[in-house]
């Protein structure tokens, strides 16, 4: 009886988290016209010495499951029909962000530093809009910027270190409530309840207190992890 009731619990966790993945993209996309697209996942049966493995063809993925693939990134729409169409598919497919554009980009950092540039961004009464965390990377949403005034930003410092990553015009980036290898994806900040859209800094009032944060991390900010 223990063993039905707790598979019952499963079936219905499982039933709540797929529901919950389709609501979030239809939120994103039609709510707030931020284009996504299915990620491709992780295999349900398959695990390597390093953790889930990813459903891509390749066996050495560094991001398992927390990268675009068939759909390719161009896919990415606001379409809610497209979105309900693939969800429906593929229910445990994380969501997946197209950075740039019209829609916000990121800038991302280990998940240490990402808590150190939150508390020192606080400390000035800098406000943020929302921050995306899995068990190790933190990413800050941001307005849209070009590749060009993000140079001239970068240009300025003195050194930028390599574990900062900036998903800008092209990149991707995976949302709550998705799962990736590293485990579950959800808002360190969320967005404000019942935004119509949610309001994102501009890159330049954050890139500081990030570069600061990554380069006084434990292992000086230079090792990249995902």
């Amino acid at each position: 009886m223990r063993e039905i009731l707790g598979r019952r619990r499963r079936l219905r966790f499982r039933r709540k988290a797929r529901t919950a993945r389709l609501d979030a993209a239809v939120t994103f996309a039609v709510e707030w016209d931020w284009p996504v697209l299915p990620g491709a996942g992780l295999r349900a049966t398959t695990r390597t010495s390093a953790g889930a493995a990813c459903s891509c063809p390749d066996p050495e993925c560094a991001v398992p499951g927390a990268h675009p693939y068939d759909p390719g990134l161009l896919a990415a729409t606001t379409d809610e029909r497209m979105i309900r169409w693939w969800w429906t598919r593929r229910p445990d497919a994380p969501v997946v962000l197209a950075t740039g554009g019209g829609a916000p980009c990121a800038v991302s950092l280990p998940a240490v530093a990402g808590a150190r540039a939150l508390a020192a961004l606080d400390a000035t009464g800098m406000r943020l809009g929302p921050v995306v965390a899995t068990p190790t990377r933190w990413s800050i949403l941001v307005a849209p910027y070009g590749l060009e005034r993000l140079g001239e930003l970068l240009y300025a410092k003195d050194s930028v270190p390599s574990s900062l990553r900036f998903h800008g015009e092209g990149g991707y980036l995976l949302l709550p409530p998705s799962v990736a290898g590293t485990g579950q994806v959800r808002w360190e900040r969320a967005p404000l309840a019942g935004s119509a859209r949610p309001w994102l800094p501009d890159v330049e009032a954050v890139v500081d207190a990030l570069v600061e944060a990554s380069t006084s991390a434990p292992d000086g900010g230079s090792r990249l992890a995902y």
